[in-house]
């Protein structure tokens, strides 16, 4: 499974980006996908998780703001970035996994990462 990401780039405190990740040469549909992050000088955080049926869980510094989704017949996942402020600027990389709900917590159960995509948010 190759992902690819893209969606990122320049945008201003409060407003709205999405970033999405496409398998390439393979299928997504029994696989949980997340969305991580590394902020400048920082060590990387989960954001969003989205098993292949629906079931979803936002960490606590974005939720409310952040939504997570996918579309199992496109293989793609999206992550929906809202209210954006100067403290999610980081590179965003979606990842997948086969591990059980239990796991998704834990980076090294994922087998696939996307490159990442740069989001900056400017104050």
């Amino acid at each position: 499974v190759q992902l690819q990401a893209s969606g990122g780039g320049l945008v201003q405190a409060g407003g709205s980006l999405n970033v999405s990740c496409a398998a390439v040469g393979s299928v997504l549909a029994v696989h949980t996908m997340s969305w991580y992050r590394r902020p400048p000088g920082k060590q990387r955080e989960l954001v969003a998780t989205i098993t292949h049926d629906g079931q979803s869980a936002i960490a606590e510094p974005v939720k409310g703001r952040f939504t997570i989704s996918r579309d199992n017949t496109k293989n793609t996942v999206t992550l929906l970035m809202d209210a954006l402020k100067p403290e999610d600027t980081a590179v965003y990389y979606c990842a997948a996994t086969k591990a059980p709900w239990r796991y998704v917590r834990i980076a090294s159960r994922y087998a696939y990462w996307g490159q990442g995509t740069l989001v900056t948010v400017s104050s």
